[in-house]
């Protein structure tokens, strides 16, 4: 590591997903993780406690990335400081400033757009809700795990709800997420990357939500995205450049 880069330290939940390509169960921590390999960043990604979480970030929400001694929450913040000083154009190289702000606005789309239907899958779902319910419960005594399980998952659905992506119904969140990935079918590049020839935050963003999405223990999900064929085959390409 170079004199002028702290050690960076990626925190994340202590669950595993029993996939090598998905190190996380959070969209966002995944989203950093794969910009901090796209910049060439040496970094350490930990599993920590939910109470170490909520020290370093009082919403408990993560990913939090330790910058030596600094706690930085937020995933956009964080690709925001990678790209403008940890190593600079490295999510936006070969961008002019149109496409720049082009690349930032798709990264806001897939937070803000895309991962609701992540959450949605996983916890709204009947048929996705057993990997969450094992992954962050399953450790627990079986009448602890169901009451905690459960007011947990009422959390979620009420976030979803006041969303107003499940105020209609399951059906219509369904109906809704199968239009978006249509559309993203129709803009997947046939080569190359979301914005051009190299990989940019925009595909940093679509990748980590989509790539959740197709996760091989939901196996509904998984094969929604794999019959979008240049979606799927872009998602592919934005893995292995960013591994």
């Amino acid at each position: 590591m170079t004199a002028s880069v702290p050690s960076l330290v990626l925190c994340d939940f202590p669950a595993e997903t029993g996939h090598a390509r998905w190190s996380s169960f959070s969209p966002f921590v995944l989203q950093v993780e794969r910009a901090l390999r796209l910049a060439k960043l040496p970094f350490r990604h930990d599993k920590i406690s939910m109470m170490r979480i909520r020290s370093l970030n009082p919403t408990g929400q993560l990913p939090v990335l330790l910058i030596g001694d600094e706690a930085l929450p937020d995933s956009t913040r964080i690709l925001q400081r990678i790209d403008r000083e940890l190593a600079p154009g490295s999510l936006t190289r070969g961008l002019d400033a149109r496409g720049v702000a082009e690349a930032w606005l798709w990264e806001e789309f897939a937070d803000t757009a895309l991962y609701p239907h992540a959450l949605a899958t996983r916890w709204a779902d009947e048929r996705g809700w057993p990997v969450p319910r094992k992954a962050f419960f399953g450790g627990m005594p079986p009448l602890v795990r169901d009451l905690v399980a459960n007011l947990v998952r009422r959390k979620v659905l009420g976030s979803l709800e006041g969303r107003d992506f499940t105020r209609g119904g399951l059906a219509a969140c369904e109906a809704r997420l199968q239009r978006v990935l249509d559309h993203l079918e129709a803009r997947a590049p046939e080569s190359g990357f979301w914005m051009g020839d190299a990989p940019s935050v925009a595909d940093l963003g679509l990748f980590a939500q989509l790539h959740e999405l197709r996760l091989p223990d939901i196996p509904f999900r998984a094969a929604d995205i794999a019959s979008r064929k240049r979606l799927h085959a872009w998602l592919d390409r934005v893995d292995a450049a960013t591994s």
